[in-house]
Order: structure tokens, then C-alpha cells, then sequence
């Protein structure tokens, strides 16, 4: 872990904006598209690259914005990484969110989130909160081989039923599904039950697969050879080095997806779903009270 001073904190803008306020992720997960060579790392990845001085740029920017917006974090690097624990960076940039009014989509595999669960509902009492949670396999003895570093999918699971007793929404990320690895039917399926019975808003799900690029493709298949021998020369013999990996039983698993969502009125086209998560209507609070009439 090292300390920067960062020269700003927002990117994006018209009507939405993003934050990363840390560089890099100790979770270890094995398909992690932040590891490629694209986003110009200069430092190991697990060496995190802290913002120190975050929170102070983001009041700079906020009190200088006229028209709120939602603010999303977590898109590259979790917010809620182990060392958030004696940081606290996240916390104290959703404390300036809810003071100057604006929504705020988290994103994170953590239940670390739930300590700020109490911030987290006032933000969405003034503006707009949303949590999100990636899914990816109800196998405990998976998931720690897939995502070794963070809490099992049936805790994340409890984090989406924390939310939603609060009046919290959640979106949920059904993705990556990796090709001969969690691409079953049990498995989706599992998690899209879990997914309705918490009541998500939403499910975003591309494809049935990931993409690999370079960095990020020679960890992946570093992580085959040392769990699931052989499957490495699997890969390279289906997909060659496409960068849409997409299991053979796509079709049939996004049919089951897409059915399921219709089924139980969760959103799940991307863009739905990305619309939702920006969008910070300007009687959010309102409409929340009147539903609760």
C-alpha cells in the first residue's frame, strides 16, 4: 500500500459520475479485467494505490455543482478492500455525498459495506443509494479458489437482505461466468433464486462468460494451471486469444436468465439497468415516501 495526492477525484460528468478511490485490489480474484496491461498499472497491483486526499477533492467538486447526480465507485477497484478497515477513505467520501446531496451507486464483493449501512440509508433517504454485489458462484470451495480474498456468495447474499430491511436497492452483477468452471445451470439458477427472494432492482449480465486481455489473460491462466490442471489448454484450444470468452451453453443459460428476470420484474437489459444506477430523479425523495404510503 502507498500514498498519493491525487489532482482529482470525479470522472465522467452529464448527469453521473465516477470515483475511484483506490488504485489496485487485494481480493484476488482470479479473472480480474483491472489487472490488464490497458489501465497502465506503474506498480503491482496488490501494492495499493491509496488516494489519501479524496475525500478533500471530493467537497472541492461538489460544492461547486449546481445540479446533483449520482456518483458511482467500485467500477475498478472495490471500495471496501481490506484496507478501507483502518482507512476509512470510503466512508468519509459518502459522509461528503450525503451532506452535499448527491445519489450514490456502491459496488463491491465486501461485506465491509455493511458498516456503513447507517450512511448508506440516509444517503438514500436525502438522494439515492444504490448497493451493488457481484455473483458468481454459490460453491463456497469455488468461490475461495476463484475469489480468494473476500466473504462467500451466501454472505454477499445476506448483504443484499441487510439492504433491502433498510429500503436500500440493489442491482446485482451475474458476472463473470467462467466457461467449464461455473457455467451450469444449478449455479445460475441458485443465484437468480437468492437474487428474487432479496428483492434486487436489477441483474446485469452481458453473456454467459468473461473477457481476457493481456495481463489480465496470462493471471487468469496462471490460476487454471494451479487449480484446475489441464483446463488452461482447454481454453486456448476453444478460444484461441479471443477477448470474448463465452461458455458453450450460453444461449441456453441467458434464455434461463432473461425468462427468470421477465418472471419475477427485475431489470436486466444492460441498459436498463445502467439508466437506473445514473439516474438521480429530481423527487427521489418524495416518490420513496409516496411508496411507502
Amino acid at each position: 500500500m502507498h500514498f498519493v495526492d491525487a489532482k482529482g477525484i470525479l470522472t465522467g460528468g452529464k448527469g453521473h459520475f465516477g470515483m475511484n478511490i483506490y488504485r489496485g485490489c487485494s481480493h484476488g480474484c482470479i479473472y480480474c479485467d483491472s489487472r490488464s496491461k490497458c489501465y497502465q498499472f506503474t506498480h503491482a497491483f496488490e501494492d495499493i494505490e491509496v488516494k489519501q486526499n479524496a475525500p478533500e477533492l471530493l467537497e472541492q467538486a461538489l460544492k461547486s455543482k449546481r445540479k446533483k447526480a449520482m456518483i458511482g465507485t467500485g467500477s475498478m477497484s472495490d471500495p471496501y478492500m481490506h484496507c478501507e478497515e483502518q482507512l476509512g477513505l470510503t466512508r468519509k467520501c459518502l459522509e461528503v455525498i450525503c451532506r452535499y446531496g448527491f445519489g450514490a451507486a456502491v459496488q463491491t464483493k465486501s461485506d465491509r459495506i455493511l458498516r456503513d449501512i447507517d450512511l448508506l440509508e440516509e444517503i438514500n433517504r436525502k438522494a439515492k443509494c444504490v448497493v451493488q454485489i457481484t455473483l458468481t458462484t454459490f460453491d463456497d470451495a469455488l468461490c475461495r479458489i476463484i475469489e480468494p480474498n473476500v466473504c462467500n456468495t451466501k454472505r454477499r447474499i445476506e448483504v443484499l437482505q441487510a439492504m433491502k430491511e433498510r429500503g436500500i436497492p440493489t442491482v446485482v452483477w451475474l458476472t463473470p461466468i467462467l466457461p467449464f468452471i461455473n457455467d451450469t445451470k444449478e449455479n445460475i439458477q441458485v443465484i437468480l433464486d437468492a437474487c428474487a427472494q432479496a428483492q434486487v432492482k436489477g441483474i446485469i449480465c452481458f453473456d454467459m462468460g468473461l473477457t481476457l486481455r493481456e495481463g489480465d489473460r496470462e493471471y487468469y491462466y496462471a490460476a487454471l494451471d494451479r487449480h484446475f490442471p489441464g483446463l488452461k489448454e482447454k481454453y486456448i484450444r476453444t478460444y484461441g486469444g479471443a477477448y470474448e470468452v463465452t461458455s458453450p451453453d450460453s444461449r441456453e443459460l441467458m434464455n434461463l436468465f432473461r425468462s427468470f428476470c421477465r418472471d419475477h420484474g427485475i431489470l436486466y437489459r444492460p441498459e436498463e439497468c445502467f439508466e437506473y444506477l445514473q439516474t438521480l430523479p429530481e423527487k427521489y425523495e418524495q416518490m420513496t415516501l409516496l411508496d411507502g404510503l
